[in-house]
């Protein structure tokens, strides 16, 4: 993961501001999901639409435009299912730039999922988030890419904590990630166990299943 905030093209700005209400007027997003729209979100802004006509990049079925939506938080931040409806609710792929108040200056963080577009709702995959920065924090142009899908596969990447292999699409980099954060999960649950567990023998197994987790946790890495 790497704690970046982009330097938009100003080609792409868009500018528009989206009332809360546009995602969950239709009756789609559950009443729990609503209150946290209302308590969490300030202001949406549909911010810059990276697209063919706008930064003369080709997109295809898979990523026909790139979307960027800066959400500014009344509080500490914005909750992934707030995210996930919005997402949802937009047909093509979302960087997502949160913004949250602080006393001597506001703080600034990029998040967004691997979105893979088809029939019916979208499939996410889980959030990638860097830090929270400064929001005068020296931005970064976009990466140099040739097609959108090269675009959003480069912006996607310093958010992931792994880097892609040679020829690996971003969508097997989401399921290698999705693997990671199970392996780690139960090689902290072994290492719980392995803590309080009172017998040898048992102390032995545990042992032994944890190295060949963590060394499957490595591989996928």
């Amino acid at each position: 993961m790497t704690d970046i905030l982009y330097r938009w093209p100003e080609a792409a700005k868009f500018g528009r501001r989206v009332p809360k209400e546009k995602f969950y007027e239709h009756g789609t997003v559950i009443t729990a999901v609503r209150e946290k729209f209302i308590n969490e979100v300030q202001r949406i802004t549909w911010a810059y639409k990276l697209a063919e006509a706008t930064i003369n990049l080709p997109g295809a079925a898979t990523v026909p435009e790139i979307q960027v939506f800066t959400i500014d938080a009344k509080s500490d931040d914005v909750s992934e299912v707030v995210l996930g409806a919005i997402d949802k609710a937009i047909p093509f792929p979302i960087i997502f730039e949160i913004t949250r108040p602080r006393a001597e200056q506001h703080e600034a963080r990029t998040v967004a999922a691997h979105k893979q577009l088809g029939a019916g709702v979208p499939k996410l995959s889980a959030y990638y988030s860097t830090g929270w920065q400064p929001d005068d924090t020296s931005r970064q142009a976009i990466p140099t890419a040739i097609t959108l899908p090269a675009l959003y596969a480069a912006l996607l990447q310093p958010l992931t904590r792994i880097t892609a292999r040679p020829g690996e699409e971003m969508s097997d980099v989401a399921d290698r990630l999705a693997a990671v954060r199970k392996l780690e999960r139960e090689v902290a649950s072994l290492e719980r166990k392995l803590r309080t567990e009172p017998q040898f023998n048992r102390k032995v197994e545990l042992r032994r299943t944890l190295k060949a987790k963590q060394d499957e946790l490595e591989q996928q890495r």
